[in-house]
């Protein structure tokens, strides 16, 4: 899971630190820096280095071929009837949601034999980039001469006009994004399909998806089955796809020059100085202790009984791997090497230059310090951490914005993404009252701590109350579990919202205004200045290296280009292969190296030499979860799930010597459907017989 375990050691960087982050080469591997937008690709840079020129045709199919999940991962189209490819970890949101205690596909596994089997996902949707469009002078000129909020809101409407257009009146299947490149130097409209209807196929076991768990997270060698398979409908038919990759049975070679097409979330490798010492030493932290003290409740939960253990799963996993990315981004950015490294990167960026955009950020950084801990509970909602105030926030917010002009409103509730919105607020995935009642008194108990007894909002929202008494009264006496009350809600507009007396609807009524006023201050005290500054600074870095450099992750579509290896530490060097053969002489039988049943029964029809995890030189970040990782015939050779260890700074810097990108072998993926799933039909349909 793109995530982090094994030592505590922070990465290192030193000379090799170049401006804006220029391409690096390694010695030892034809290793590229980059993430790069797929109508500005490295072109000469892979001519140069494994003789490889992409055409048109080429990048058009990768594109069209590549898929999003909106809830955050990638996949990849591997079938002319819409048959996608992800990660298991990708898709645990659908199958918590289909799961209950008497079905637990999360810790049995799925298998759906025939297409009639395929169950649909409760809240999924994919999305595939068809167009690429450069809007950067409409947004450029709304906001010419404005400053402050009036800054902020000019942008947004701007560009929700602009997705509105795009959209039109295909809203069920088209969704289009403003997406700022370079920090805010180039705006793209980004237009895509949109498959609201998303089926389950395959899934493993919990145990095979993420076997050797926190103890193996970010580490190599590994042995995961990390792997899972959705189908789009359309119309209620899978979905016919003139784009799709091809699946090679005999996966990645040693050495072999690979691509991963994919949506990486955010990096942050050309933030100013300032903004990074703000990272580390507020963002960074805050999320570190929050999400240190949420695991520990987490894990306290889940030993009231089995049932509580099944619900905090999920949550549970991905909390513990944001706590190990969140410490290996601290520990690097705590590294004076990095920062060493840093400023020179910025001073020679900032040479022959009017250093006022820098100021200016330098500035803001004061107001982001003072606002990231009220921000945090009150606009981020981790003071109310429960899925019914969540979806009590959605009705009220949705109901005041949706009265407004489109081009007036909070960017998530304009129309261009309503269907997305809608679709997740009405998902059937069930509520667990006490999983409730236990997460929001932890959260409320934590919005009192860290804004004080006497602070007037607390006062207000406890009342004479403990967090306990508070949460049990919250949930026991709300209907908004009922997807039909919700629904009810949403149509109805403000008139039903404000008409609800259902104890969520109140307490985001009175949360509402305070989160309004601190995300405003945000964007007009830190966010429009860091963003008129981004958009000076991008073009002085234009103007030393034209777009010759990536622009951070923005969870579009990026390619990013390596090879097939292992590397050296410590004298000892790692190899780029495991074999399947390796997780059974790694199981012992108890967790989190316990493999199930289904897979010690079948230990003798597995072929045990078949390549299971690879590592390569590629540059992702979270989001590539799921990417298709595609040789130069365009065909996949693995599915990537995770980075080693140090990859952990990869949000700030990539490192060529040692970051490493963790895959599944498509080998293995095709070996375990034959040989443990009795998948023939679906491996039929993978190789295209």
């Amino acid at each position: 899971m793109l995530r982090t375990s094994h030592t505590a050691r922070a990465p290192r960087v030193s000379a090799w630190l170049v401006i804006a982050g220029a391409a690096i080469t390694c010695t030892s591997a034809h290793a590229a820096e980059g993430m790069w937008t797929l109508d500005n690709l490295p072109r000469a840079a892979l001519q140069s280095q494994y003789g490889f020129a992409p055409d048109q045709a080429w990048v058009d199919h990768a594109m069209q071929s590549s898929v999003r999940l909106a809830g955050g991962c990638s996949g990849s189209f591997v079938s002319p009837d819409g048959l996608v490819l992800t990660n298991a970890h990708c898709v645990v949101g659908c199958v918590q949601g289909l799961s209950s205690p008497q079905r637990d596909l999360q810790n049995d596994g799925f298998v759906a034999d025939a297409r009639g089997e395929e169950l649909q996902c409760p809240a999924e949707e994919l999305n595939v980039l068809r167009a690429i469009t450069d809007v950067s002078g409409r947004v450029r000129a709304a906001a010419e001469g404005k400053q402050g909020q009036a800054y902020v809101d000019a942008r947004n409407a701007e560009k929700g006009r602009i997705e509105s257009e795009c959209v039109g009146d295909d809203a069920a299947k088209t969704r289009c994004d403003v997406v700022e490149l370079y920090n805010g130097g180039q705006q793209h409209l980004y237009r895509y399909h949109r498959y609201s209807d998303v089926r389950l196929v395959f899934t493993p076991e919990y145990s095979v998806g993420f076997f050797g768990g926190d103890p193996d997270n970010f580490n190599f060698p590994r042995y995961n089955l990390d792997a899972a398979l959705l189908r789009a409908y359309e119309d209620g038919r899978p979905a016919q796809v003139e784009h799709h990759f091809t699946l090679e049975p005999e996966g990645a070679q040693a050495g072999e020059l690979v691509m991963v097409t994919g949506h990486p979330g955010r990096t942050q490798r050309q933030l100013t100085v300032a903004q990074l010492e703000t990272v580390r030493d507020v963002t960074l932290i805050n999320t570190l202790l929050w999400l240190a003290e949420r695991r520990a409740m987490l894990g306290q939960y889940g030993r009231i009984s089995e049932e509580a253990t099944r619900q905090a799963q999920s949550d549970l996993t991905f909390t513990d791997n944001s706590y190990k990315v969140v410490r290996g981004q601290l520990q690097a950015l705590l590294d004076p090497q990095v920062f060493a490294g840093k400023r020179a990167e910025e001073a020679r960026l900032r040479e022959g230059v009017d250093a006022a955009p820098w100021n200016e950020v330098d500035a803001a950084q004061v107001v982001a310090r003072q606002l990231a801990v009220p921000y945090m509970l009150l606009e981020q909602g981790r003071g109310f951490d429960s899925r019914l105030f969540g979806i009590a926030r959605t009705l009220v917010r949705g109901a005041a914005e949706r009265a407004k002009p489109n081009d007036t409103r909070l960017p998530e509730y304009q129309d261009a993404g309503q269907g997305r919105l809608r679709q997740t607020l009405l998902s059937s995935a069930p509520v667990y009252p006490e999983y409730e009642i236990a997460k929001l008194t932890w959260s409320l108990t934590k919005f009192r701590e860290l804004l004080g007894t006497d602070d007037p909002l607390v006062k207000s929202v406890l009342g004479t109350q403990s967090p306990a008494q508070l949460a049990r009264a919250l949930v026991e006496g709300s209907a908004l579990a009922d997807v039909a009350t919700r629904e009810r809600l949403w149509n109805g507009g403000a008139a039903a919202v404000d008409a609800s007396d259902d104890p969520f609807i109140r307490l985001a009524r009175a949360v509402d205004p305070p989160a309004r006023a601190v995300r405003q201050r945000q964007e007009a005290e830190v966010t429009s200045i860091e963003s008129r500054a981004a958009t000076q600074i991008a073009r002085v870095r234009f103007d030393k290296l034209g777009t010759t450099v990536y622009p951070d992750a923005t969870f579009t579509l990026r390619l990013s280009y390596g090879d097939v290896a292992g590397w050296e530490e410590n004298g000892r060097a790692i190899e780029p292969f495991t074999t399947m053969g390796g997780v059974f002489a790694r199981n012992t039988g108890a967790e989190p190296y316990a493999l199930p049943r289904r897979w010690l029964d079948a230990q003798d029809r597995i072929a045990q030499d078949t390549p299971f995890n690879f590592v390569s030189t590629n540059d992702i970040i979270g989001g590539n979860s799921g990417s298709p990782v595609i040789n130069r015939d365009a065909r996949v050779v693995g599915l990537a799930f995770d980075g080693n260890i140090h990859s952990l700074g990869g949000n700030f810097w990539y490192d060529p010597t040692l970051n490493r990108t963790v895959s599944v072998h498509s080998a293995a993926i095709i070996e375990s459907l034959k040989s443990v799933y009795g998948a023939d039909t679906l491996v039929d349909e993978l190789l295209q017989k």
